[in-house]
């Protein structure tokens, strides 16, 4: 059979393959979460995320350093507050000595060169567990931006290169920014979760932190998974207000969204792989009904497909060691 051109050609070999590829994966890409814990020689692994841990601050600094020699370059931090110290202002949240301030110098101490971006909501710090202040059973958004700025300023002061504010309230970039700027913080990033919807799969996650909302949900606050114009709006503001880089979260359900936003917006678009896709992925491994190894990569792949910059990952750590045998 004569073929003017035969596409099977460019598929043939792994090396042929590789050449062609259109869409590369690499260390650089990836962004690791931690699960920080107070105390020490802390290493529970979350049930939900088999493989994830929460350690205390000197286990979290040698999984840094662990991960800095792998050639991953950024973490995402998130800490587990303790109940008594939790309430409806949050304010643990900007304690200059509290457990998130403390692991912040105690990463850039140790891996100086290691980019340190931080969780920057009030549900860790709620005794309501929701990202904001309630009155009278509303979460409210102009206070609560007044302690995200409170909460921002503590973390750079302690050292963090980078916030990433996940709290989804209105006006909170700008008010960040403008914070930075009067306090001369110049050279601090801020990722935007711009487009956080409503999502059943960040169960794990709560978990993790023992975060989950004490009443009804999150859905006034963040967005409605049926909405994607609504991201690239969001997304847009995010940007006007000063926002670095945006996020959307989740990844997997919302690959769609991830390219409308990477088409409007002129910075850089993250995406977060969150505890829910990473826990469907472990159960099915466990079952033996699809290879982990190789459903790892084509899942972080896609999602770089879609048009992700940075990828907020559970798997950077294994993804990174896959990459290195191709």
């Amino acid at each position: 059979m004569y073929l003017q051109r035969r596409n099977r050609i460019l598929r043939q070999s792994p090396a042929i393959r590789a050449m062609v590829a259109e869409t590369a994966l690499t260390a650089n890409d990836l962004i690791v979460p931690l699960f920080i814990d107070e105390g020490k020689g802390v290493e529970f692994e979350i049930p939900s995320m088999p493989g994830t841990f929460r350690r205390s601050i000197d286990g979290t600094v040698k999984e840094v350093k662990e991960l800095w020699g792998l050639g991953l370059k950024s973490v995402l931090l998130f800490i587990k507050c303790k109940d008594e110290l939790k309430d409806n202002t949050g304010k643990e949240a900007w304690n200059p000595d509290g457990l998130m301030q403390r692991s912040i110098r105690a990463i850039k101490e140790a891996v100086p060169e290691m980019v340190v971006m931080t969780d920057v909501a009030l549900d860790p710090y709620s005794s309501f567990g929701h990202d904001g202040i309630v009155e009278q059973g509303e979460i409210v958004n102009d206070p609560t931006v007044d302690a995200l700025v409170k909460m921002s300023l503590s973390h750079v002061r302690a050292g963090a290169d980078w916030v990433a504010p996940s709290d989804m309230m209105d006006g909170r970039i700008g008010a960040i920014r403008k914070a930075f700027e009067a306090a001369n913080h110049t050279r601090t990033g801020i990722m935007a979760y711009s487009a956080k919807y409503a999502s059943c799969f960040y169960g794990p996650f709560r978990d993790a932190l023992d975060s989950a909302p004490g009443f009804g949900d999150k859905k006034t606050y963040q967005m409605d998974y049926a909405n994607r114009k609504e991201a690239v709006k969001e997304a847009l503001m995010d940007v006007a207000e000063g926002a670095d880089i945006v996020m959307v979260k989740p990844a997997l359900p919302y690959l769609d969204i991830i390219r409308e936003v990477k088409n409007a917006v002129d910075v850089p678009v993250s995406a977060y792989n969150i505890s829910g896709e990473y826990a469907m992925i472990k159960a099915a491994a466990r079952m033996g009904w699809i290879d982990e190894n190789k459903a790892i990569l084509e899942t972080l792949t896609s999602i770089k497909r879609a048009g992700a910059d940075l990828i907020a990952t559970y798997f950077a750590k294994d993804a990174v060691k896959l990459l290195s045998h191709f």
